[in-house]
């Protein structure tokens, strides 16, 4: 097992970059990315870094000269031989082949974009703008490098034997919480924790801490790379990159009502089972169920991602029992700023009424919360939105009015094709 306090004590080494290959990234990622090279592969997107936690300020944190390093070292990774082999040949969701031919031939031979890089008011704006499939995937590697080179700053001046203690206090704070989890009945869990990682080595960590701790409990990992390298199971489906970007290339209000459902009927051409799970929230939860299609019933369940949870696999019960489905029989994934007091909740109160199952991101791969002075290694919330697509700008809404995000009076707009009412703000965990 590696030493991880004695990586970080060396952290500056040239060989230990960051980002280590382009399938260090969300299984999510490349799933959208085949059905975007097959359905708007010469959409012109544009991606830019969000810092919802403007009190860290990382422009004053972050050298720009090693922030270039670790963007550039990116931008020269290409797809290895046994990653392309595992791939293509590899079963996923109990589909083998799931990536076509046509889309690894082109995959195998990208180079990441360029990008923009500028200081401003003590943050750093980091954009990435080109064709659509290609500048998605800066998205995870790009939150990657920046959420490892702040802790790596706050690191920097501690000693050896600081570093032994605080990364055994973290070990141990996360088996507790294992131990906890192991009293769950019929669990079922993801590590979600890429993009917000306290670094590469620390998800790897947790990742292998899980399975040994959960056993069969644990059901994989988002992350790719981790996933290819320990046997796992790469999980993931889809994200509100997709509708945001739909909408934003939608001519009028009407294709702008009809746009997240026209996302999925291209994503149930290409995907079935598990990979069939809605996620509803990116411009309201409600209206979305309300006018969906019959056939999104007989998706096999539904991810809720933003708002009071409880309340979102309540108002997604209602609506397959209106439309003639039986609840216990469909897939409710929770998966907004997890920790274990909300699993168990959460998991209490849906069991045997749905499948509860839970992707744990953040506070899974990156709590080292009260284990630093001035909790100076406290998550925070940092993203990568697309931010325009086709010179049109995206919107997302959410079911928590201080995720939304676009021009004030495009998020008008959007909130009156939706019919979008009174929202319940809830605040930002990462």
């Amino acid at each position: 097992m590696v030493d991880i306090a004695a990586r970080v004590w060396n952290h500056k080494w040239k060989i230990d970059p960051i980002v280590r290959s382009l399938i260090d990234t969300d299984f999510y990622k490349l799933l959208m990315c085949q059905s975007v090279f097959r359905n708007q592969r010469n959409t012109r997107v544009q991606f830019s870094l969000i810092n919802r936690s403007s009190d860290i300020r990382l422009a004053e944190l972050i050298d720009e000269g090693e922030l270039r390093e670790q963007l550039d070292h990116i931008r020269s990774l290409s797809l290895t031989r046994g990653e392309s082999t595992w791939l293509r040949g590899n079963t996923f969701y109990g589909k083998r082949q799931m990536f076509r031919p046509d889309f690894m031939e082109w995959f195998e031979q990208l180079r990441l974009p360029d990008y923009q890089l500028e200081k401003r008011d003590g943050q750093y704006e980091l954009t990435f703008e080109g064709r659509w499939p290609e500048v998605m995937l800066w998205e995870i590697p790009a939150l990657s490098v920046l959420m490892e080179l702040r802790s790596r700053a706050v690191l920097k001046d501690m000693g050896r034997f600081e570093l032994q203690v605080l990364y055994a206090r973290g070990m141990t704070k996360l088996w507790e919480k294992i131990e906890r989890l192991r009293q769950v009945d019929g669990l079922r869990i993801a590590d979600f924790g890429t993009r917000r990682r306290h670094s590469f080595l620390w998800q790897d960590w947790c990742v292998q801490a899980m399975t040994e701790g959960l056993g069969d409990d644990f059901v994989g990992t988002s992350n790719c790379l981790i996933a290819k390298n320990r046997d796992l199971e790469a999980i993931g489906t889809n994200a509100h990159e997709l509708p945001m970007v739909y909408a934003a290339l939608a001519e009028d209000d009407s294709a702008l009502r009809q746009s997240p459902y026209k996302v999925l009927a291209d994503w149930q051409e290409e995907h079935d089972g598990n990979l069939r799970i809605i996620l509803p929230d990116t411009y309201g939860t409600e209206g979305f169920l309300q006018h969906a299609p019959d056939w999104l019933a007989g998706w096999t369940g539904i991810r809720i991602d933003s708002g009071d949870p409880a309340a979102g696999a309540e108002t997604a019960i209602n609506w397959w029992k209106s439309r003639g489905e039986e609840p216990t029989q469909k897939m409710v994934i929770f998966s907004d700023g997890l920790d274990v007091d909300k699993i168990e909740t959460l998991h209490r109160q849906f069991a045997g009424r749905v499948r509860p199952s839970f992707g744990w991101g953040t506070l899974l791969t990156n709590d080292f919360r009260g284990l630093t002075p001035g909790d100076a290694l406290s998550p925070f919330s940092l993203v990568c939105k697309a931010v325009a697509a086709d010179g049109h700008p995206t919107v997302k809404l959410s079911d928590n009015p201080n995720k939304a995000m676009g021009p004030e009076a495009e998020i008008e707009r959007y909130k009156r094709v939706f019919d979008i009412g009174q929202q319940h703000a809830m605040d930002v965990v990462v």
